[in-house]
């Protein structure tokens, strides 16, 4: 519990605690790192790259702001059903609860492919991790989370409440013809989150979509150069990559509470891409 002081009083206040799923390494690692910096104690998920994962740990801790903050690792195949229970339960156990889930973690296609040739064993990959992984694992977390009713009930408020973040991607509206399975999975994500917050408004929980942009990342490394003229050419008009820190604040922010009264909103991270022009 972390101590604050106000005049003559203190009182103590517990650090609320994160789950972010694909918290290794690029967009996870950079959320996991701003909510470290906002006070959040972070339970770090990984698929395959462990040291990827203590990596993250290792920079958690060096950007905490109070020592009561906890970090600790987590390993699932969040396309697993099995996993995705374990890693649940395991987190609730390990750190007590978890106020805030960041659905994070997807991949895309090992390889670029054109629609019309586009196996659909490719199509199934993506969609378990990017789509079905997060559906399934928000679900049980809820489940979880009602099991005590009265209790969950009673300690809502609008600052004080269960929160749901979906990252999902620019390519939910916009169409890659080269991987269109990703395209569908993000686009099944943006329903996913929306569908999430209808059901969960009356409980208080809280549920929003981040829509990032353009990525410095692993992820768009094989495409780096393409980008990189096309930005300068005016494709994001803020004429910039989008990098991990930017999606961390988001999530920070929405995770604050600050956005009571919004739940299923969508935050476009994208420079501005998104902007219709002519």
């Amino acid at each position: 519990m972390l101590d604050v002081m106000d005049g003559m009083n203190t009182m103590t206040i517990s650090p609320r605690i994160a789950l972010v799923t694909g918290s290794s390494r690029g967009l996870g690692r950079g959320i996991a790192l701003e909510l470290s910096r906002n006070g959040y104690s972070v339970a770090i998920h990984y698929s395959e790259n462990k040291d990827a994962a203590f990596e993250t740990l290792r920079l958690c801790g060096i950007s905490k702001i109070n020592s009561l903050q906890k970090f600790e690792i987590f390993k699932a195949d969040i396309s697993s059903k099995k996993d995705r229970h374990r890693l649940i339960d395991a987190v609730l156990e390990a750190m007590g609860s978890i106020d805030v889930l960041v659905n994070n973690a997807g991949r895309a296609p090992d390889k670029r492919a054109d629609i019309l040739i586009a196996s659909e064993e490719s199509f199934e990959k993506l969609l378990s991790v990017n789509l079905e992984g997060p559906y399934f694992l928000t679900q049980y977390l809820a489940q979880r989370w009602m099991e005590k009713a009265s209790d969950f009930e009673a300690t809502q408020s609008e600052k004080n409440c269960k929160i749901i973040i979906f990252v999902t991607s620019i390519s939910a509206e916009t169409a890659s013809t080269g991987r269109g399975e990703y395209c569908i999975s993000k686009a099944g994500l943006a329903m996913a989150a929306k569908l999430w917050a209808a059901r969960l408004a009356e409980s208080g929980v809280q549920v929003f979509e981040i829509r990032p942009g353009i990525m410095d990342t692993d992820m768009t490394r094989a495409v780096h150069d393409t980008y990189e003229l096309r930005i300068s050419q005016g494709l994001v008009p803020q004429k910039r990559w989008g990098i991990p820190e930017d999606v961390g604040k988001a999530v920070a922010a929405l995770a604050s509470g600050n956005f009571g009264f919004s739940t299923g909103s969508v935050i476009h991270v994208d420079g501005g891409f998104h902007i219709s022009r002519l």
